[in-house]
């Protein structure tokens, strides 16, 4: 199904490079999850084929794929392994928008572009315990004080996604001189910052979520790389688009799970495989059906937010696609269990980990009650100003 949605050369070639590395993931997969280890194996992997530059320009040395071509390689990637698609897909999206947006100067931009071909890996740290998802607008209780021409920040982030293997750290913090938020390029090894392996949840259990504990780190001035603005939040990038393609290679590897199993499973009282009773083809009819819708508006989506001309035209599109696609994911997930019957519960079945590493999607941004409340308010201001 999904090579409907190849398009190009270059994507047909990432496609087939992961899909060489396809059964070596998934080898590792109950492995992550059963011991809550990060798959710093498959991220070695990713780095040896040259994964960590996908989303950057080609004019800075990468691979210059867009936001489509990356929610089809992390869809493949997560069939294979969720853990290992969020983590590297968090530096993905974050590269992408970096050099899209361009608020950084021409020679940070420079750096960091260097520091990623030569395999650096870069995530945003902005949750905090008392804001919640910077989502909502919350003001980080993290802050950056300038002293002697430096600045010093102090506080604690939570869910660093893949935190054992980051190079660069891109930090919110609140910065009282300027009353605004700012985002700082922290390096791994810079004095006084720490992860606290606080990790230790049902879902995603391998990606390394940790907190991030800074205390008294000072860097120099050039390291607030995006300047202060008043408030979190705000518009949603296409680049996010890689948390639902995540899990939506979750829900075609139940598909893929449950489809295999009614075609081999056949129990005594059947004459045949159980693929040939009329309940279970209406559960895989459905599935295909549900896969079928969340795949098109993903797609669409992204393909809507790469071309620059229709991009203005968007407003709440990505919103409603992670919400659709994650929801969906969610119910695949448990028609397939529904197939498979009680043999899903058995911790040796995949399907009882897909269960609960879809159900992380609800968590990510933006949530569910966001997107709904967004689209309810600009259905009321449209008509409002349409007069009618």
């Amino acid at each position: 199904m999904l090579n409907l949605f190849v398009k190009t050369e270059l994507q047909r070639q990432w496609v087939e490079k992961l899909r060489e590395e396809g059964d070596k993931f998934k080898n590792n997969s109950a492995k992550i999850d059963q011991e809550s280890i990060f798959p710093i194996e498959n991220i070695q992997d990713l780095v040896d084929l040259g994964y960590l530059s996908i989303t950057l320009p080609q004019k800075y040395g990468g691979a210059g794929l867009k936001t489509y071509d990356m929610v089809l390689v992390q869809e493949i990637l997560a069939s294979y392994d969720a853990n290992t698609a969020l983590s590297i897909g968090w530096h993905l999206g974050t590269i992408g928008e970096i050099f899209e947006k361009k608020q950084w100067n021409d020679t940070d931009l420079d750096f960091l572009a260097k520091e990623i071909r030569n395999g650096a890996i870069v995530n945003r740290s902005v949750s905090e315990a008392q804001t919640g998802s910077p989502t909502r607008g919350g003001r980080p209780g993290t802050k950056a004080v300038k002293q002697d021409g430096k600045w010093v920040i102090n506080g604690r982030k939570t869910f660093t996604t893949a935190s054992p293997v980051l190079t660069y750290f891109l930090t919110s913090a609140w910065i009282e001189e300027k009353q605004g938020i700012g985002f700082f390029l922290l390096h791994k090894d810079l004095d006084g910052l720490s992860i606290d392996e606080t990790w230790n949840v049902i879902s995603m259990r391998g990606t390394g979520s940790h907190d991030l504990v800074l205390e008294n780190v000072t860097v120099d001035e050039s390291k607030l790389v995006e300047l202060p603005t008043q408030k979190g939040g705000g518009n949603f990038s296409g680049w996010l688009l890689h948390i639902p393609s995540t899990y939506l290679g979750i829900a075609q590897a139940a598909r893929d799970y449950a489809v295999h199993f009614a075609n081999v499973h056949s129990p005594n009282s059947l004459s045949g495989p159980i693929s040939e009773l009329p309940n279970v083809q209406q559960h895989l009819g459905e599935i295909e059906l549900e896969l079928i819708k969340a795949r098109h508006l993903l797609y669409s989506v992204a393909e809507a937010y790469d071309d620059e001309e229709r991009r203005p035209y968007l407003t709440n599109e990505i919103a409603a696609a992670k919400h659709t696609v994650t929801n969906t994911s969610l119910a695949i997930v448990d028609k397939a269990m529904r197939v498979v019957g009680a043999k899903s519960l058995q911790l040796s079945n995949p399907l009882q980990r897909y269960y609960r590493d879809v159900r992380a999607g609800l968590h990510n941004p933006p949530m569910d009650d966001m997107t709904i409340k967004k689209l309810a308010v600009t259905a009321i201001e449209d008509d409002k100003r349409n007069g009618r």
